[in-house]
């Protein structure tokens, strides 16, 4: 039988004596590092919660990244029926091959040899085909691609951008409408 706060129970085995077993806590807070993005605080007589907001050691310099909002295929499709966008950032091959009912095909990717590289017209090809205030969802093969072009569109001022979770494949796997 062990003991827990005084009171003896089978239900709760020895404990080992947690000063004994844990690493000092030096193994777990490393020495202050720089990072990428991040300069060294300004040293003046003020504490550094004082002066870069509580434990702060770095300021940011860059914009804080944005993650897009996800939605399921069922959601991402009430939201097409209810006026968005469908904006479809797969290869124009996987796009012909099937793509929802309504969409618009900007590829994230081009194919360039047996590899791929990113579009380098993609925001220039967006900006002509929505405005920065509609309401887009974004929609890959497999939702990889379209998280990262949702990002890259929410940081260039797009602002009602929603990329759908599953992408193409779980929209086809529940049955929703498409086209070849």
């Amino acid at each position: 039988m062990a003991s827990f706060a005084g009171v003896s129970t089978p239900f709760f085995p020895p404990l080992p004596s947690l000063r004994r077993s844990l690493p000092s806590l030096k193994t777990f807070i490393p020495a202050p590092k720089l990072q990428a993005g991040f300069q060294q605080a300004s040293s003046n007589k003020r504490p550094s919660f004082l002066r870069h907001g509580i434990g702060s050691t770095a300021t940011y310099r860059n914009q804080a990244r944005v993650v897009p909002t996800s939605v399921p295929v069922r959601v991402a499709h009430e939201l097409l029926q209810a006026g968005h966008h469908y904006l479809d950032v797969r290869t124009v091959d996987e796009f012909n091959a099937g793509h929802a009912t309504g969409a618009i095909n900007i590829p994230y990717v081009l194919k360039v040899g047996s590899g791929v590289t990113r579009n380098p017209n993609f925001l220039v090809e967006v900006s002509s085909a929505f405005r920065k205030d509609d309401e887009i969802i974004i929609g890959c093969r497999s939702g990889k691609r379209s998280l990262m072009a949702a990002a890259e569109l929410t940081s260039a001022g797009f602002t009602g951008i929603t990329d759908i979770a599953g992408g193409y494949s779980a929209w086809v796997q529940n049955r929703l409408p498409t086209r070849q």
